[in-house]
């Protein structure tokens, strides 16, 4: 492959989803890259997008609540999205992480990638129904 040529927006973008830990749509990259970028177009935000997810700099979460999520954390983890708010959270729990470890091991095949995806009511959402 080619070596990928720099590209400030492209960069820009990456850093955005790093700093950002609520998995952000399209939509949302775009209106805040047109902050610094004021001529980027929507287009050139979901090539990037594509783009940095293929060559596994970002993570894309296809398709939770209809729409295509962006993550610059790249290890391994699972997801939790809210059915109410439709926010989506990082799970952190040392069960599920040693089960997915363990996951391959009566498994004759390879594993080498997995995505896991928990769906209910965020802590918010419990909260405010508690109103």
């Amino acid at each position: 492959m080619a070596s990928l040529k720099y590209s400030r927006q492209r960069e820009s973008i990456k850093e955005f989803l790093m700093t950002r830990k609520d998995h952000p749509t399209a939509d949302v990259v775009y209106e805040n890259m047109k902050l610094i970028y004021p001529n980027i177009s929507l287009g050139t935000v979901y090539r990037n997008l594509s783009l940095l997810a293929d060559i596994g700099e970002i993570r894309k979460l296809p398709s939770f609540a209809g729409v295509d999520r962006f993550d610059g954390r790249t290890e391994q983890h699972s997801h939790f999205m809210c059915t109410q708010c439709n926010k989506v959270i990082d799970m952190e729990n040392d069960k599920i992480d040693r089960f997915l470890d363990n996951a391959g091991n009566d498994f004759k095949g390879q594993i080498s990638d997995y995505s896991v995806r928990f769906f209910g009511i965020c802590e918010d959402c419990l909260k405010n129904q508690g109103n």
